[in-house]
């Protein structure tokens, strides 16, 4: 169950952090509408980690891909193109 209070409640800020644990966030409202995530450091590293693989791999398979479609050049034509 989401942990869902209203932004007032930070003038008490201690005792909302407490409620803030890794997969247990707190999410702030302004005059009923979502305002505000309070989430876990750990989590937050973690969730911006996975985010970081999953782009990663998108790229990946854009990479597979263009090899499938377009085929790949020899490091010598790679070498000319570069001007190395």
């Amino acid at each position: 169950m989401p942990n869902i209070k209203p932004i007032s409640d930070l003038r008490n800020y201690t005792s909302v952090v407490k409620e803030v644990n890794y997969g247990s966030r707190v999410y702030l409202t302004k005059n009923g509408h979502g305002q505000i995530a309070m989430i876990n450091m750990q989590e937050l590293d973690d969730l911006e980690k996975q985010l970081a693989l999953y782009r990663f791999q998108i790229e990946m398979q854009k990479g597979e891909q263009s090899i499938a479609t377009e085929g790949t050049i020899s490091s010598k034509e790679l070498r000319k193109e570069l001007g190395i």
